[in-house]
């Protein structure tokens, strides 16, 4: 046999209501010295204790509304870009401009496209050089070797 399930006396559910304008769900399981998920448990099996919760909930959030509108409409500009935040959806947004300019490449016509691709290769390998400092194997150097006369059409030849 399990154990006979908590309950909240008359008294109790009627504090739950005035409570909830100021304390969420867990503190006021907090106050009554019960478990948070005893609470929770609670308002899942007795409607009434989740109804008052609940009621207690949108009276404080109605008095503070009513009370943040007064203050938009007596002109507190903070409150009216608050409310138009929250309520009519404004939003400030900062865009942010940022590009790169392109590197410049020369018109076809005056460089062959293939020593554009050669430089390419040799400025690369040199980074590559530099990065590996003088342990630079025989091999490394062979392959951009090989990339760099790929690069070459067949006809152009050093």
């Amino acid at each position: 046999m399990g154990r006979r399930p908590k309950t909240l006396t008359e008294a109790q559910k009627a504090e739950v209501e005035t409570l909830a304008a100021v304390l969420t769900a867990e503190q006021i399981a907090d106050y009554f010295g019960i478990g948070r998920t005893t609470f929770f448990a609670m308002m899942n099996r007795d409607g009434e204790i989740a109804e008052r919760y609940k009621r207690g909930k949108a009276r404080a959030v109605g008095a503070i509304a009513q009370s943040l509108i007064a203050k938009a409409r007596a002109g507190d500009t903070t409150s009216m870009i608050f409310y138009l935040k929250t309520q009519a959806g404004w939003r400030e947004t900062t865009g942010v401009a940022h590009s790169i300019a392109p590197e410049p490449v020369p018109a076809p016509e005056s460089r062959a496209v293939s020593d554009l691709l050669r430089e390419r290769i040799d400025a690369i390998a040199g980074r590559l050089r530099e990065a590996a400092g003088p342990d630079l194997i025989e091999s490394d150097a062979v392959s951009v070797e090989a990339t760099r006369s790929r690069a070459k059409p067949s006809g152009d030849r050093d």
